[in-house]
């Protein structure tokens, strides 16, 4: 049995405008639970770039948090368009299990096929690694360094009133709020 008060790091990328914006703010909120917010880091990727990975291992192993977070929430395998996560390297890197989150099952194909219309066939094994998305209540997760009952676990213990950790539905509130003014729609 899991505590209730297991520490969590979610994390968001921010609204950007992919037509003008070269950087997007990525927001991380380390959560006690599905109860307290503790603490809030930050950092910045390229659009479209190939950087997220290595900026959320920095940001992690380089927070004071880090050695109280037990697991990542991470908000899809992408961030800032297509600017893609390697899950694994994450886990490797922070020695922090990771779970990836999604509202709506991915269309791997189609998303396949956008990347090698960019030319950004290679990010395609980062989505192939993650293997494929599995179902828990109204979502669907990815993770990397843990089991998927492990997984389910630390999601249940960290939502509170929606289907999504709350760690993560506040990383992307505070995000829209620097970023637009306000925080708008669904996390």
């Amino acid at each position: 049995m899991m505590k209730s008060e297991v520490r969590v790091l979610g994390i968001d990328d921010a609204p950007f405008n992919k037509f003008k914006d070269k950087r997007a703010l990525v927001i991380g909120c380390f959560f006690r639970g599905s109860v307290m917010l503790e603490g809030v880091l930050s950092t910045h990727i390229r659009v479209d770039g190939d950087d997220a990975t290595s900026k959320i291992i920095e940001m992690i192993n380089s927070s004071k948090f880090k050695p109280q977070v037990q697991v990542v929430f991470l908000d899809g395998l992408n961030m800032a368009g297509f600017n893609m996560i390697d899950i694994h390297e994450v886990h490797r890197k922070t020695k922090k299990p990771v779970v990836v989150i999604v509202r709506r099952k991915p269309d791997t194909a189609l998303i396949k096929r956008t990347l090698e219309k960019l030319n950004m066939a290679y990010k395609i094994t980062y989505i192939e690694k993650a293997g494929e998305p599995i179902p828990h209540k109204k979502i669907y997760f990815q993770m990397a360094g843990l089991s998927e009952e492990e997984a389910r676990a630390y999601i249940d213990i960290s939502t509170r009133n929606s289907f999504i950790p709350e760690a993560l539905r506040v990383a992307h509130i505070i995000g829209a709020g620097l970023v637009k003014g306000e925080s708008r729609g669904r996390a």
